[in-house]
């Protein structure tokens, strides 16, 4: 792939790109909107000190600003039906056609339901209209369930929407190793599964915070040997630690033609408007590529 064919693949990635943020960046929401294309897929993550009412609030507030609200759905943290049920009545009241749903690693459930699955069986987004769903792939693997598992989990998920109506996509666990990546995208016909794939990444971030949301997500393989030497993780081979890295990775393995990857997702860490910033001038061009191809960095 030629350097031009190169940015014009990261250019797209980055304008078609979804972005992460929290019920803590709810304040941003505007400048988020300043940054990003009209109608940008924005997920409100639900973490452990939010409630789903936040999520829903944050996510009310992003649909109306013309950006288009992704709301997590942890399964766990959901106490009962009537919970469900008024959060998405009031997402799909505002519009909202889209949900992130996962298990969640909490230990215990709060109420009936302790797996995505779950929550699809629910049948309760769908009645709302949230009928684009997305779920969770774990190219990296999980710290507490085998691959066996995680594939059977992914098919019944895919059968599941089929048969209800649901435009059911994935999104991955961010990690660094585009390597282990390509091979789990390349193993998803082998076990039946054609659903379009958006792969997580990092937005900007430091290698200390990405190394302490990593062991706080499980995302561990990667990292178990990279971890004795933090000064010398840049160097480690074939181990992408940051998102112009991982970006260009993932556009030399799409512009292929026969992957399933459909897009990128990116994971902020706390730094919604400093992803949507970097986005943006990879959307607009405004970036130059290492003489190996495969780095990049922003001009200022």
């Amino acid at each position: 792939m030629t350097h031009s064919e190169l940015a014009r693949w990261l250019a797209k990635l980055a304008c078609d790109a979804s972005v992460e943020m929290t019920p803590g960046d709810e304040a941003l929401v505007p400048e988020l909107a300043d940054e990003l294309p009209a109608g940008a897929v924005v997920c409100i993550a639900h973490p452990p000190t939010a409630t789903l009412d936040d999520v829903v609030r944050a996510s009310l507030r992003v649909q109306a600003s013309g950006l288009c609200a992704c709301p997590h759905i942890v399964a766990r943290r959901i106490d009962g039906p009537g919970a469900l049920e008024s959060a998405c009545a009031r997402l799909g009241a505002a519009g909202v056609m889209r949900a992130l749903v996962v298990a969640g690693d909490d230990a215990a459930s709060a109420g009936p339901y302790a797996s995505s699955l779950d929550v699809l069986r629910a049948e309760l987004l769908q009645r709302h209209g949230l009928t684009r769903i997305g779920v969770a792939g774990h190219p990296e693997g999980h710290r507490a369930i085998g691959q066996t598992v995680l594939w059977r989990a992914l098919h019944d998920k895919q059968v599941f929407a089929r048969r209800n109506g649901i435009e059911l996509f994935v999104v991955t666990q961010f990690g660094f190793d585009p390597a282990a990546l390509v091979a789990w995208e390349q193993c998803l016909p082998e076990h039946g599964i054609r659903l379009p794939v958006r792969v997580g990444m990092s937005g900007p971030a430091s290698l200390s915070q990405l190394i302490a949301y990593a062991m706080q997500c499980g995302v561990g393989a990667s990292l178990r040997g990279a971890l004795q030497s933090m000064a010398a993780m840049r160097n480690i081979a074939g181990l992408a630690t940051s998102p112009d890295q991982m970006l260009v990775r993932v556009a030399e393995h799409a512009a292929g033609g026969t992957s399933q990857i459909a897009g990128v997702h990116f994971y902020s860490f706390g730094g919604a408007l400093a992803t949507a910033r970097w986005l943006r001038a990879v959307a607009e061009g405004r970036f130059e590529i290492g003489p190996a191809g495969d780095v990049f960095s922003i001009r200022s």
